[in-house]
């Protein structure tokens, strides 16, 4: 009968992986996985908005077109050329308060979604931030899990707060603490930094409709 009660492999494999998942056990949870798990979800839905603004912007493309050739048009015929191309392609050209209303949409939602990206991220990976949060955690009894995580743009902070509590515990994201996270920068910055990008530099606007559109007549 002894047989009957030997320890098999599969058993002994399973002992050991507990044992080793007691070492590595977090009682309040894993806060830093949390706070990505949330900036994955805002990339996928920056992702999704900026497949939306490009589909859209790909249907307006032909103003582009319409502008360029207005702005070298240099005699009276070349300006009759840019009128009559108007007349015969009015449809394509015309642009709908839908296609308005989803690009504005979706210029609000890649903004939106990268910045909140952005908040999680830059809290994720400093790790004074993840352990003051830790320590927030600890003193209310609650685990990672169980907490609301959000980026507040107007506190300019990434807040937590608990089901057990209604108190928050916030990491600022504009230098107001000791954390070294000083996020935010000018309009004039992330325009000259967007005029430099690769995607300005070899879209329409910075590399011209027919470039962009057919690879002809590219600047080299």
């Amino acid at each position: 009968m002894s047989s009957t009660a030997y320890i098999t492999s599969e058993q002994l494999q399973a002992y050991n992986s507990a044992l080793s998942g007691m070492s590595s056990y977090q009682a309040f949870g894993d806060l830093k996985a949390v706070i990505n798990d949330k900036a994955n979800t805002e990339l996928v839905l920056m992702d999704e908005a900026i497949d939306t603004f490009t589909e859209v912007v790909v249907d307006m493309i032909a103003v582009q077109q319409v502008a360029e050739m207005a702005e070298t048009a240099a005699s009276p015929q070349e300006e009759a050329d840019v009128q009559t191309f108007v007349e015969l392609n009015q449809e394509v050209l015309t642009i709908t308060q839908e296609e308005v209303d989803t690009y504005n949409t979706s210029m609000d939602d890649i903004e939106t979604h990268a910045n909140n990206a952005s908040a999680y991220i830059a809290v994720a990976n400093n790790d004074q931030a993840v352990e003051f949060l830790e320590q927030g955690i600890e003193n209310a009894n609650t685990t990672a899990e169980q907490t609301t995580i959000f980026y507040d743009a107007n506190q300019q902070w990434v807040a937590m707060g608990y089901n057990t509590t209604r108190n928050l515990t916030a990491v600022y994201l504009n230098g107001n603490d000791n954390f070294g996270l000083d996020l935010y920068i000018s309009e004039a910055d992330v325009l000259l930094a967007g005029s430099e990008s690769e995607y300005y530099l070899t879209g329409p606007t910075g590399s011209g409709y027919n470039c962009f559109m057919f690879g002809t007549e590219c600047e080299l």
